[in-house]
Order: structure tokens, then C-alpha cells, then sequence
């Protein structure tokens, strides 16, 4: 698998009211084609900044990030970004949402809005095309919202905190949801979560982030598929042996004391 995103050395410091605050430090970090990788740390840690780094909203002070090969210098067409909050606009159609970011970017070709209508009927939101937000559920709106994302078709998938509003039993259906449509379209995806759970259920690998400044302290590769690389849902791996081992081992990592 070719690789779609490196982190080198990538730190950021930004000017507080005490001082000089260092967020980020020497973070480097690679995610290949169809890979879902997932952040955990503790509050703080920089998660979200990072993001917004890797997206090209903010400018690291040191260190580079690269999409493709190519270093990423301002905000990208290849990047979806997908936060907590749905934002779908209360006055238009589930369809007229999901053609949002094809409309704004200029991209509304009839090609376009094909392969938009197919993730739609592929994802089961098509016979709700014509209502509108209020009337899903928060689990269905969710679903659209990703949708939306990946009607540009990005090349890379930004996740932050996207369950979090959700409550739990909504959140992991919407959870198998989401990984079941990242794998169907062999989409490389950055989860940020403080989820442990969540992110060992959806991830190929998860990064452990130490405390401020926020760098990479391990990265654990998820094994958690059924015999024969058949893929598994992020409910059914919850249920594996294994799953308990990934658990503990990352959350003593967590331990702001070590």
C-alpha cells in the first residue's frame, strides 16, 4: 500500500497569556492507502490541534506534513474533515446537505452528483434523500454527514471526536456504520478519540499521545480480524479475546504519573 500522509518532526508552539505553550513536539507519524489509524490521549494532549495541522488550517512551527508526496502548505481539496457536530443546515434536504461541499468547491458536475446520490443508496439514506435533519436521528445524520465528506472524494479522512455527541448504543452502530463505508471505499482515515474502546474497534493501528506537549509515546497495530484476514465489524472485535490485552496495555500507557 502506497502511503498518503507523513508527519515529520512536526511541533507547535503558540504564544499564552504566562509564556511561550508548547502543544505539539517532534510528532511524526505515516497513514497508507485504506488505513484507519486512531489518536488517543489525555485531555489536552493536542489531538485536535494536530488535526487542524494535518489539515492545513494551522500552520506547524516546526516540522513538515506531506499528502501524497506533496507537502501540505494551506487548507487541501484532498482532506475531508468530518467534526463532533453533524452541521447539517436545518433548511435543506438530506440531499441538498450532502451536495454541500460538491456546491461550495465548485465541483457540482453531474458526475458528481451521481457518485453522491450512490453513496446515498449504497448507505441507506436515500429513501430519507428529501427530508430534512430534524427529522433523523442522530445516528442517520451522522451517516450523512459522512457522506457529505466523502462526496469530494478526499484522499484523506479527518475524524474528530465524529461519535462523541452520540449516545452509546447509537454510537456503535454508527461506529460499524462508518468503518463498514471507510473500508467499502478504501478510505485512509485519522480518528481522534478518548474512546479507547472506539478507537481499538475502528483502527488498523492506534497512536498513544503523552501529555502536553502531545507526542507519539507507542503505536499499537490492531489485530483484531477473523482467521483468514476476513474483516470483522468494530462490535464484533470489541468481543475478541485480544480486544481486553489492547485495552489495558493503552490505558496504563495513558497514566498522566508515568
Amino acid at each position: 500500500m502506497r502511503e498518503i500522509l507523513r508527519l515529520e518532526d512536526v511541533s507547535l508552539v503558540y504564544q499564552a497569556e504566562n509564556g511561550e505553550v508548547t502543544a505539539l513536539e517532534n510528532f511524526s507519524l505515516t497513514a497508507l492507502e485504506g488505513e484507519q489509524v486512531a489518536i488517543v490521549g489525555p485531555s489536552g494532549c493536542g489531538k485536535s490541534t494536530l488535526l487542524s495541522i494535518i489539515a492545513g488550517l494551522e500552520p506547524p512551527t516546526h516540522g513538515k506534513v506531506y499528502l501524497e508526496g506533496e507537502q501540505v502548505r494551506g487548507v487541501s481539496e484532498k482532506i475531508g474533515y468530518m467534526l463532533q457536530k453533524d452541521n447539517l443546515l436545518q433548511w435543506r434536504t438530506i440531499r441538498s446537505n450532502v451536495l454541500l461541499g460538491l456546491e461550495i468547491r465548485g465541483m457540482l458536475t453531474a458526475e458528481n452528483i451521481a457518485y453522491a446520490e450512490d453513496l446515498l443508496q449504497t448507505y441507506g439514506l436515500w429513501e430519507f434523500a428529501d427530508k430534512y435533519p430534524s427529522q433523523l436521528s442522530g445516528g442517520m445524520r451522522q451517516r450523512a454527514a459522512l457522506i457529505r465528506t466523502l462526496a469530494t472524494q478526499p484522499k484523506l479522512l479527518l475524524l474528530d471526536e465524529a461519535f462523541s455527541a452520540l449516545d452509546y448504543q447509537t454510537r456503535l452502530a454508527v461506529t460499524d456504520d462508518v468503518f463498514e463505508i471507510l473500508k467499502s471505499v478504501g478510505k485512509t482515515a485519522i480518528i481522534v478519540t478518548h474512546d479507547i474502546p472506539e478507537g481499538i474497534s475502528m483502527a488498523d493501528r492506534v497512536v498513544v499521545v503523552s501529555g502536553r506537549p502531545g507526542r507519539v509515546k507507542s503505536i499499537h497495530k490492531i489485530e483484531l480480524d477473523a482467521s483468514g484476514g476476513q474483516l470483522t465489524t468494530p462490535l464484533q472485535r470489541r468481543a475478541n479475546p485480544r480486544f481486553t490485552h489492547y485495552f489495558n496495555t493503552i490505558w496504563k500507557e495513558l497514566d498522566l504519573n508515568e
